[in-house]
This record gives structure tokens, sequence and C-alpha cells, in this order.
């Protein structure tokens, strides 16, 4: 990962198109290849930075949930588990830590979200079960807002869902516009003054791009063959990771743009808004 990583970082630059350049009919042709990281399906992916902690938050604690409904808290330096607890039918899809607090949210395959005490290790909010299992979560880095995703087909489901944090049970908007389930929902960094976005990946092999606060989609990139895109890591407000079951991983970059890109692994919202590309595939 450290290596990915590295060569990200670094030569991220060499994958922008200069002012002017025109979008190549063959797109795959401006795609850096390299070697596949992995021979099989790739199931998540996480940019590290030196700032981050493990398990995203609360510097020596680390917090695991599994599908035996067990919701574990572990010290870091330690190994030991120093809380447990256990919640019929509470098969655990995804959990993350709030910013600047003790809490931690997760999603679960009944369909529900909690909001976890690290302090005392107790549910001490439980949001409206949704209508359908929920996938993954993520909350904004102020700690404010928290968006989730369901699982789906035929278009039924398949939505992101934001949420307020100080107000436990307020639904603020919903993404809607997959076919298939949405696995991964990530909060974007997001320039000075610019528009708060959410960033989406489905099982439906499309990577799409929100305006955080009207729904509104700016951008959909259609990755075809790619299989079901299963998670999604954002490095700054331009460039993210996208794991998929069948093509490895996708590195993307988002932009302002006045055309709509052509070809496979290229796409652009209703609007045009936004242009998003994959540049390299590892």
């Amino acid at each position: 990962m450290g290596k990915l990583q590295s060569k990200f970082r670094k030569r991220s630059e060499l994958y922008r198109a200069s002012q002017g350049e025109k979008a190549d009919n063959t797109f795959d042709s401006q795609v850096v290849q390299y070697e596949p990281a992995h021979q099989g399906s790739i199931n998540t992916v996480t940019c590290l930075s030196p700032e981050l902690c493990v398990s995203g938050g609360n510097g020596r604690k680390l917090c695991t949930g599994s599908r035996d409904n067990w919701m574990c808290l572990w010290d870091i330096e330690s190994a030991k588990c120093e809380q447990r607890h256990n919640i019929s039918r509470n098969l655990v899809t995804h959990v993350c830590w709030v910013p600047g607090s003790s809490s931690v949210v997760q999603t679960s395959e009944d369909k529900t979200i909690r909001v976890w005490d690290s302090r005392a290790w107790q549910v001490t909010n439980t949001f409206p079960a949704k209508q359908y299992i929920q996938t993954h979560c993520d909350v904004s880095p102020n700690g404010n807002y928290m968006v989730s995703s369901s699982n789906g087909f035929g278009g039924q489901g398949c939505e992101a869902t934001l949420w307020d944090l100080r107000q436990p049970g307020c639904k603020v908007v919903e993404y809607r516009g997959h076919l298939q389930t949405t696995a991964c929902c990530m909060f974007l960094p997001g320039p000075p003054g610019g528009t708060a976005r959410v960033a989406t990946s489905s099982h439906d092999s499309s990577v799409k791009i929100w305006d955080q606060n009207t729904a509104v989609c700016l951008a959909t990139l259609s990755l075809d063959g790619a299989g079901p895109l299963v998670s999604l890591s954002p490095n700054d407000s331009i460039n993210l990771l996208c794991a998929s079951f069948n093509s490895g991983l996708h590195h993307i970059q988002v932009g302002q743009g006045s055309h709509q890109a052509q070809g496979s692994g290229a796409g652009s919202g209703g609007s045009g808004s936004l242009d998003i590309k994959v540049v390299a595939r590892f």
C-alpha cells in the first residue's frame, strides 16, 4: 500500500491534461496501465497519510464490527479487546469514527444505523431503519453529517442518504440514480469556497459525484466490464481511488469541464458541470 500511495502522489501531475487538450475518442489510450496490484477482486481501498490514525480517528483505539453481531473496541498498543457488545441481527457492514469526538457510526444488514459512545461502549442513537441493507457509511470532516448507502436492484433502493448527526434520525437528502447496490459513499475534500460533494460507487459499474446539499448529480463515470465498484478513497478534491471486482484499482480524476468526455472510462454530469475520468489502473 505504501508503494502504491507514493506512486499515486508523485505521479498524479503527469495525468493532468494541459489546458485546451481535447478528449481522445479512444479514451483507454490515455490511461496509464501499471502492473495489477492484486490478482483477484479488490474489496476495499484507502489512502494513508501521516496524520491519519489507525481506524480513522481517536488515536490509540481501533473499532471493529463483524457479521457475528459483535462490535469491539481495541487498544492498538496492547492489542487487547477492551470492550465488546453483541446486538442480535446487527450484522455490521461498516464502521467509522466521528471526527473530534468519541462516537462511532456503524451500518448493518438489519437496515439500521447506530451511533456508539466509545467510552461506555453503548448505543446512544439509532437511526430510522431504511428499506434495504445499509452497506457503507462515512462522516463529514466537521462531524456534522453522515452519509450511508443502500443495497438494491433495478433502481429500487440503491440510494445514498445524507443525515444530520446533530439531529439524530434527521434525513437531509437522498442521492438517487444508481441501478444496483450502492456499495460505497464518501465525502469528497472540497476546494476552498467550492461546492461540497459526495461520491458513490455501485455494483452497476458506475461512480457518481453529487452536490452534497442539493443531491444534484454532477458527474457519472461508467466503467464497463469492471464489475461491482465496492470501495472509494479520496486523496484530495481532484483524485480518488476506486476498487473493482474485475479490473483492479482505478485512479480517477475529477475536474471542472466544458466538454463531455468520450469513450469507456470517461463521463460527465447531466449539466456538464464536472468531468470525471480514469487516468491510471493498477
